[in-house]
């Protein structure tokens, strides 16, 4: 048996998908534990592209058992037309795929709160998606959301119970925002709609996840975004609204420390990150723009350009540290061929004090200045290397600086965005 929790390690974006599709290969099911539709992941298979939202990465393969667990929260219309997408592609996945009753809905008047709320922050925006995913936690918080398990009611008790949700929120919405003030009716129709697709794939997913374990299958568990954004550990309010932690993603899905069996950070080669909120490593000016021509970095949810910076060592060894990550899987390494030199942040310079911790604090962050480590750039591409001794010596050096400055050790390297340009580090590496 073998239970890898697989998440990032810095602000998103940070290529979990492809390390997803890539470990599924021997798994009997992959979980998506938290986050919704807001989260993105590109893979490429035989030359095709394909975007996911909900479905995690591992769908690709057709021998995965495909869960949603009690920890998301899921637009029932989205999901719909992300199941139908890929079985367009040739994906077949209602066999196989399993919905948590206890996972809650996001509404459209939740993605409509979402932009009005954002659109009332002006300049000071947090930077969202705008796809509803606050205000339907906030609203499992406060107790007035709607378990996915209450689509399994009869039409025309779901559309009672869906007219009761909504309405509270439409004075609220119709007096800030007239002119995107949600029409209940047919909003409605079209969630009953959904629920007829969704029923049959409802179930008990931590007693489906126990059974598993308990059956010694290998399960991937598929945390969103990264560690940088998780709520409580993250630079708040410049967060998401779910944990993105191991521990989060554990109780997102109902299983417990003691079945995980390895946790992998995933993490860029440089850095990025979506939105407003500090970042410390961001490079303003050419390097930046290279790195975000050549790295391709536009949101694979909403599109936006993606703020570039280079590794930043601290933020990174924070984050291994509250998941505890046993290894990193290191991605794009080959957006930084051609670069004469590379540089990693080792520690902040913050108001005359050398910090070698990330602060917990969003201001003292924003204050920080990254102190750098330079490395040599290398010229030779490495988009073709199959074996991490294939590297030029500068690219493993720059990697095993990586390891020691963060403290864990690099187990996968990805040079290209297809299933193939995946290479094992380790001894050989160095």
């Amino acid at each position: 048996m073998s239970c890898r929790i697989v998440l990032g390690a810095q602000w998103g974006d940070e290529g979990k998908g492809k390390v997803v599709d890539y470990l599924s290969a021997d798994a009997d099911a992959v979980v998506r534990c938290q986050g919704g539709a807001n989260a993105g992941h590109t893979v490429v298979v035989s030359g095709r592209k394909l975007a996911l939202h909900l479905v995690p990465s591992g769908a690709l393969h057709p021998h995965c058992e495909i869960i949603l667990a009690n920890g998301m929260v899921v637009d029932p219309l989205a999901l719909v037309d992300e199941i139908e997408a890929l079985e367009r592609a040739g994906v077949e996945l209602r066999s196989r795929l399993r919905l948590s009753t206890a996972a809650h809905t996001v509404l459209p008047c939740h993605r409509i709160q979402d932009q009005v709320e954002e659109r009332r922050r002006g300049n000071g925006g947090i930077g969202t998606t705008g796809r509803g995913i606050g205000p339907a936690y906030a609203d499992k918080a406060a107790r007035t959301g709607i378990p996915l398990g209450w689509f399994q009611r009869d039409d025309a008790n779901l559309r009672a119970t869906l007219r009761v949700a909504i309405q509270h929120k439409l004075e609220w919405l119709r007096a800030l925002a007239p002119d995107l003030a949600p029409e209940m009716d047919g909003d409605i129709e079209r969630l009953v709609a959904a629920a007829a697709v969704l029923r049959p794939l409802l179930c008990d997913t931590t007693q489906r996840l126990h059974a598993l374990v308990d059956a010694n299958k290998h399960v991937v568990l598929e945390g969103a975004q990264g560690a940088l954004l998780d709520l409580d550990h993250g630079s708040y309010p410049y967060v998401t609204s779910s944990s993105c932690t191991a521990a989060g993603v554990l109780s997102g899905c109902g299983l417990a420390p003691r079945d995980v069996t390895s946790v992998i950070g995933v993490v860029k080669a440089y850095a990025t990150r979506v939105g407003n909120g500090p970042f410390p490593s961001e490079i303003a000016g050419a390097d930046g723009e290279r790195l975000r021509q050549i790295g391709h970095e536009f949101g694979a949810t909403t599109g936006r350009p993606r703020r570039c910076g280079w590794f930043d060592a601290v933020a990174v060894r924070h984050a291994a540290r509250i998941s505890g990550c046993s290894e990193l899987a290191l991605t794009k390494l080959d957006v930084l061929d051609g670069f004469d030199r590379v540089l990693i942040a080792d520690a902040y310079l913050c108001h005359g004090e050398l910090l070698r911790h990330f602060p917990s604090d969003s201001e003292t962050l924003a204050a920080c200045k990254p102190r750098y480590v330079e490395a040599a750039g290398w010229s030779t591409p490495t988009t073709n290397c199959r074996r991490a001794s294939d590297l030029p010596a500068a690219a493993r050096r720059y990697v095993a600086r990586i390891e020691d400055l963060v403290g864990v050790p690099v187990r996968l390297l990805s040079v290209g965005p297809e299933r193939e340009a995946t290479l094992h580090w380790g001894d050989s590496g160095r």
